[in-house]
């Protein structure tokens, strides 16, 4: 709580320069709705940072009000509402909405991607905001940057998994282009949203999932049905969640304002993402020592499998969507000439 008191108004003095400068604003107010339960540990706390960094950093002006998923409209529908106008902004993943289009996942995660600095780097300054941008656009949807977080853990089972065949016929929570990847190996996916989870895992709609890190999973309690958890989350090294804003909301706020969102997105992701690396062992300890938790790691047999199956759906992709493929070969160039600074940079 201090860091981020020390961030909004550092920030708020930043942004604003004098009380004058806020003085001018007129006051907009803001029906905001979250994609994670609050009691989601680091997804829940963030969406509810990034509206206190708004408020404070506006003096006001900027009067968000955070709503639980589905207390406005289900949070699989937050792109429809922010489309149409009939919901203000949404704090939720692209990712969720490829349905509308299949390039929106290369805008959350990347499968055997980047981490969270080549991540952001293409983002911020590779062309990657501008191409999220574009793609919005013809749905009068602002779309920003506002969430980051660490590698992920790959998935919860029933039954500890000793060979690609037994994978065939699972049912399975995935999310993003990874479920493209698992369905390749027999696996039967659908996307559900965070609240819907543990009980689907529970009645055994579904047989295993995953969802997201361990301090996550744990405040879920995937570990009170399934006991093996594996390592590492190939499917999402490094993941982005977004601030939807309708057009017609975006063009209230004047230009102070639109910089205070921003700045609070990037002040978030900037929180979210230190406390996401911080917060990982202590509940994997939790996980193991106290709930009988099994941590397992996929072998070089599974990873390779993953990566080539990985492959085979980027060409399709690619292949079916001129969206999809102008993002990916984006994409792929940028991270070809990062590996220029990426091998000579990082200890191996």
């Amino acid at each position: 709580m201090k860091v981020t008191k020390w961030l909004a108004a550092a920030l708020s003095v930043a942004v604003l320069g004098t009380t004058a400068v806020e003085a001018q604003d007129k006051r907009v107010r803001v029906q905001m709705g979250g994609a994670f339960p609050s009691s989601t540990a680091i997804l829940g706390p963030a969406q509810q940072r990034t509206v206190d960094m708004m408020r404070s950093m506006s003096g006001g002006s900027i009067d968000v009000k955070l709503f639980e998923p589905g207390a406005l409209v289900p949070a699989g529908q937050y792109f429809d509402a922010v489309s149409n106008g009939s919901l203000d902004m949404a704090w939720t993943v692209s990712g969720f909405f490829t349905g509308k289009n299949i390039a929106f996942a290369i805008f959350s995660t990347v499968p055997f991607g980047p981490e969270a600095g080549e991540y952001m780097a293409w983002m911020r300054f590779g062309g990657g905001e501008q191409l999220m941008e574009e793609m919005y656009k013809p749905h009068k949807i602002v779309i920003i940057n506002c969430g980051l977080i660490p590698p992920e853990a790959s998935g919860w089972f029933r039954k500890e998994i000793k060979t690609l065949d037994d994978l065939k016929g699972l049912k399975m929570r995935f999310f993003g282009l990874g479920a493209n990847v698992m369905q390749k190996l027999g696996v039967a996916t659908q996307l559900l949203q965070a609240g819907e989870i543990f009980q689907a895992l529970q009645l055994g709609t579904i047989d295993a999932t995953e969802f997201s890190m361990p301090a996550m999973d744990l405040t879920l309690g995937f570990h009170q049905v399934a006991k093996f958890y594996y390592f590492p989350g190939w499917h999402q090294m490094a993941t982005l969640s977004h601030l939807f804003v309708s057009e017609s909301k975006w063009a209230e706020f004047s230009a102070t304002q639109k910089a205070i969102v921003k700045s609070s997105c990037d002040a978030q992701m900037l929180n979210q993402l230190a406390e996401g690396e911080f917060r990982q062992f202590s509940a994997m300890k939790e996980l193991t020592e106290k709930h009988g938790v099994q941590i397992k790691f996929w072998d070089k047999t599974f990873l390779d499998a993953f990566q080539a199956k990985w492959l085979e759906v980027a060409k399709e992709q690619s292949d079916k969507s001129p969206d999809f493929k102008k993002v990916w070969d984006h994409f792929q160039k940028f991270r070809a000439d990062y590996k220029i600074w990426k091998d000579h940079g990082y200890l191996k």
